[in-house]
C-alpha cells in the first residue's frame, strides 16, 4: 500500500529561495520512496536529471509558472529547453484571464503548442481552480483534453485557494480520452492525500510527500 501511494506523489520543491542542497535532498527522498516524480523549477532540471538518472523517478518542471501570463511563444520555448535538459513531465499554467475573457481558441492553441514541444512526454495543465467557477473548470478541462494534455491539475499553490475534493470530482467527471487528474495545493497530510485520491486524483503534487508516507 505504501509503495502504491508513493507512486501518486510528485515530490515538489518550487520555492523561490531553493538551493542545490534542497534539490539534492528532494531527489534523494524521491529515489528512496519511489515517488512518481520530482517537480522542480526549470533551472533545477539538469541537476535533478543528473541525480535521478537510473532511478524510477521522473523529472517534472513547471511552465509559465506561477501566473500563466507568459506569452505562448515563451511557454513553448521553456518546454523545449526543459526537454533538452532531460525533463520528462511539464506542468503548464493556463492564462486564467484568457479563460475568463472566453478566449478559448487562444488557450487551446497555447496548450497544443506546449504539447507539441513536449513530444511524447507528459503535459499537465494547471487550471487554478480556486480562481474559477464550476462552469469555467469544466470548460478548461474540455479545452485541455481537446488540446492533447495528459493531465489536468488543480492549482499552482502560489495563488488563491487550494485543491478541494469538489474541484477534483468535477475535473474527473469532465475529462475525456483517458486524461488524468492531478490534485495540488495544500495537500499536507495522509488524510488530505486519501481525500484527493477518493475524489478521483491520479497524481498528487505536494512538498509533504515524506510526511504523508510516514503517516500512512
Amino acid at each position: 500500500m505504501m509503495r502504491e501511494l508513493c507512486k501518486y506523489i510528485d515530490h515538489t520543491c518550487l520555492k523561490p529561495f531553493s538551493q542545490d542542497k534542497d534539490i539534492i535532498k528532494l531527489c534523494s527522498e524521491a529515489a528512496e520512496y519511489h515517488f512518481a516524480s520530482v517537480c522542480v523549477n526549470p533551472c533545477d532540471v539538469p541537476l535533478a536529471k543528473k541525480l535521478l538518472t537510473g532511478s524510477d523517478v521522473a523529472v517534472c518542471t513547471v511552465i509559465g509558472f506561477p501566473l500563466g501570463k507568459n506569452s505562448s511563444d515563451i511557454k513553448m520555448a521553456e518546454t523545449l529547453k526543459a526537454k533538452e535538459d532531460g525533463c520528462d513531465e511539464f506542468d503548464m499554467v493556463i492564462n486564467v484571464g484568457w479563460l475568463k475573457d472566453q478566449k478559448y481558441e487562444l488557450i487551446q492553441k497555447e496548450i497544443s503548442s506546449v504539447v507539441g514541444a513536449a513530444g511524447d512526454r507528459i503535459v499537465k495543465v494547471i487550471l487554478e481552480t480556486g480562481l474559477l467557477t464550476d462552469d469555467e473548470i469544466v470548460k478548461a478541462v474540455k479545452i485541455s483534453c481537446d488540446a492533447g494534455a495528459k493531465f489536468v491539475k488543480t492549482c499552482t499553490g502560489f495563488s488563491d485557494g487550494k485543491a478541494t475534493a469538489h474541484a477534483v470530482k468535477l475535473m474527473k467527471q469532465s475529462v475525456s480520452g483517458g486524461v488524468l487528474v492531478k490534485a495540488s495545493g495544500g495537500i499536507k497530510t495522509y488524510s488530505d492525500a486519501v481525500t484527493m485520491i477518493e475524489a478521483g486524483a491520479d497524481r498528487l503534487g505536494t512538498s509533504s510527500g515524506v510526511a504523508i508516507i510516514r503517516e500512512s
